[in-house]
């Protein structure tokens, strides 16, 4: 068994080694800003980062979910360290709240995630990606007031995107919007059938393309032409580690003083508000995920909440900031071709290799390039075809989801999926409304089905039929097809048999009654235990 899983992994590294490293790419400076943003140490960032990628990736269940620091913890996180007084209050309450993860995890909380409609994911989806466009605008174009929302979808950002958005446009920088230009084409061309066709070049990722390309040509610009070079504070960022003990000098260890922040109850109003958002962000990437996901899997949502509380531990005991699935970066490991847990795998090797050894090399890197690459990814998160889709699906459909996305955009992730889920359930409970019950007439001949599980929802229009039968009717009340039939509505079909005679209506009734409790169909009960014990 064992050898199958590693013949599996080896069968697929061509794909998810080059995933991986495009996936490092993306997330390497992103670490740093969502740490700068926490006005946690920049170095926490990173661990977050490790951890997700060589521990979190391994106990996750999906194999494309791509797990660190989230920008919208920033905010809680920043907050949480004025609060508590110091950072390491903050990783006292980031252990709790792995704790509390685990818990969830073992209560099965995971479900809450599948009860998001489709509609309402794919907006969360749509809603990134334009997002993703308008965050990374500004470093395309050489205006950086703020690199740390690059990802970010919720409150502390979304308001500023636009802003920052439209700034972009005051402040270009001839160099950033040369890089950035050359870099989109370059990976356009990269998606074309002839460059897929060339044994070479598609061997080759798109994104490395274009941060080779970034490289090479500022390093150019820096020796023949200094005023077409990129300023040094629109390249990435790393602390560069001289010797060994540099490098493990960066982590922070628990020690006496934590026993200090136990005994305060705002570790674990703090704990539980981690657990929370993380744990809601990490369930809402996961179910995105799976919908990019092209093998079309499904990871077990139940195993993710025990890797996220397992992985928040680990990092907080070392030094490192409270992490969630991020659906950025697994929709760039999805774009770049990742297919198994172990791109998201050499993700964290490459940030762990790149940190001790590479960090003065990779400083190199234009941030210009690194905001093509997620432009082209928000790109495919917000393609026009996908708006049509929806709107081609008819009302019901496309209302949720382009409210979620405005909600989203408005508003913040959270507040917004909770607007498009109200939307969604609307007119769910609308379709339920029109499709539990019908009426047909023939004559003075009248047929009322039940024609699936029907509840009180279902109370007011079973009440505006009843009304529409006229006196000297004969009527079937046939309820063969209902596995389920409410009380309020069992009573409201009583009524109407006792007061049916007053009006000479005959009526026939077909398996009506019995049907007031739900009957658990006891194998199906047994497997789907068994399935989430393994979750």
């Amino acid at each position: 068994m064992i050898h199958k899983h590693v013949q599996y992994y080896v069968k697929h590294l061509k794909h998810d080694l080059p995933a991986g490293l495009v996936v490092f790419l993306v997330a390497l400076p992103l670490c740093l800003g969502i740490a700068l943003a926490s006005g946690a140490p920049l170095f926490a960032g990173l661990i977050g980062g490790l951890v997700g990628g060589l521990v979190v990736s391994w106990l996750s269940g999906s194999q494309l979910a791509v797990s660190g620091p989230a920008a919208g913890l920033t905010v809680i996180v920043f907050n949480a360290i004025e609060t508590l007084g110091s950072f390491q209050g903050l990783l006292v309450a980031c252990v709790l709240a792995g704790f509390f993860q685990l818990i969830l995890g073992f209560l099965r909380a995971g479900i809450i995630g599948a009860f998001f409609p489709s509609a309402v994911i794919e907006g969360m989806l749509a809603a990134i990606g334009l997002i993703l466009i308008m965050k990374q605008i500004p470093h395309a174009t050489g205006y950086d007031s703020s690199y740390e929302g690059d990802e970010s979808y919720m409150k502390e950002t979304a308001g500023s995107s636009f802003h920052e958005f439209l700034d972009a446009f005051g402040g270009l920088s001839h160099s950033s919007v040369v890089i950035s230009g050359v870099a989109l084409v370059l990976l356009a061309l990269w998606t074309t059938s002839w460059v897929k066709r060339q044994k070479i070049l598609k061997l080759i990722p798109g994104p490395l393309v274009a941060v080779l390309w970034g490289v090479i040509y500022n390093e150019t610009a820096k020796r023949f032409a200094p005023d077409w070079a990129v300023k040094n504070d629109h390249l990435v960022s790393l602390p560069v580690s001289e010797k060994a003990s540099d490098f493990f000098n960066n982590f922070t260890l628990p020690d006496l003083s934590y026993l200090e922040h136990l005994s305060n109850p705002a570790t674990y109003t703090v704990a539980g508000t981690i657990a929370i958002i993380a744990s809601l962000e990490t369930l809402l990437s996961l179910e995105a995920t799976d919908k990019l996901d092209p093998f079309r899997r499904i990871a077990p949502t139940n195993r993710e909440l025990k890797a996220q509380g397992i992985g928040n531990i680990i990092s907080a005991l070392i030094g490192g900031l409270p992490m969630t699935a991020v659906i950025v970066r697994s929709a760039a490991n999805i774009n770049a071709g990742g297919i198994t847990r172990m791109a998201c795998f050499t993700h964290g090797v490459f940030l762990l290799l790149s940190v001790m050894f590479l960090a003065q090399y990779l400083n190199a890197i234009p941030l210009a390039c690194l905001a093509a690459i997620l432009l082209q990814t928000g790109y495919k998160l917000a393609n026009p075809a996908l708006f049509r889709k929806f709107y081609h699906k008819g009302i019901c459909q496309f209302l949720p989801f382009v409210i979620t996305v405005i909600a989203i955009l408005v508003t913040d992730l959270l507040k917004g999926m909770v607007i498009g889920m109200v939307i969604g359930l609307f007119f769910v409970i609308k379709a339920n409304y029109h499709a539990a019950i019908s009426l047909v007439q023939d004559g003075s001949h009248y047929v009322l089905t039940l024609n699936k599980d029907v509840s009180f929802l279902n109370k007011a229009l079973l009440r505006k039929f009843i009304l529409h039968i006229p006196a000297n009717s004969t009527v079937v009340i046939d309820a063969s097809k209902a596995k389920f039939v409410d009380h309020d509505i069992l009573e409201t079909l009583n009524d109407f048999l006792a007061a049916a005679p007053d009006d000479d209506i005959t009526v026939e009734v077909i398996e009506l009654h019995g049907k007031e409790k739900i009957v658990k169909h006891e194998p199906l009960v047994i497997l789907n235990d068994r399935a989430a014990n393994k979750a």
